[in-house]
């Protein structure tokens, strides 16, 4: 189930990236929903919300170690919790897909826009920041979830 959950998120974030690379590079913006949802291609050299801009080769040697050991311990120790599983199998396909965006283009494609009319707009982001935000999340309730029963 891991691998496949890897490989799905992998592909389905190379696959929108690629999109926005061919077709909204060229243009300024896609509007979805006006005054709140666009795409619109960004070249994000940087990390969450644009802090360590330029720091490719940190960023990317961080995401290695993190991605890896992860990974070491999805397969080493096999964790019961499904929800465990599937939550670090998320995180793990969304570093991949960042990790692969830093050593081909030394940037990450950014292309989903959230905003609030001109008053206020949010990061822009990507697939595979979805990933990683919710197996994140995921993984705080299963957290929160086991420390609860275990009172």
């Amino acid at each position: 189930m891991e691998i496949l959950i890897i490989i799905l998120g992998v592909i389905l974030d190379r696959f929108t990236k690629i999109w926005a690379l061919n077709n909204l590079s060229r243009i300024s913006e896609i509007v979805v929903i006006r005054d709140f949802f666009s795409f619109s291609y960004l070249e994000n050299r940087g990390a969450a919300f644009g802090i360590l801009q330029n720091k490719v080769s940190f960023l990317s040697l961080v995401t290695l170690i993190i991605m890896l050991a992860i990974i070491y311990y999805l397969f080493r120790y096999k964790p019961l919790s499904r929800l465990m599983r599937i939550s670090l199998s998320l995180i793990v396909s969304g570093a991949i897909g960042n990790l692969v965006d830093r050593l081909v283009y030394r940037y990450v494609v950014d292309f989903i826009m959230l905003h609030y009319k001109d008053v206020y707009y949010f990061p822009t982001f990507n697939i595979a920041d979805i990933l990683v935000v919710t197996g994140t999340a995921l993984l705080a309730i299963y957290l929160i979830k086991e420390e609860n029963d275990g009172k």
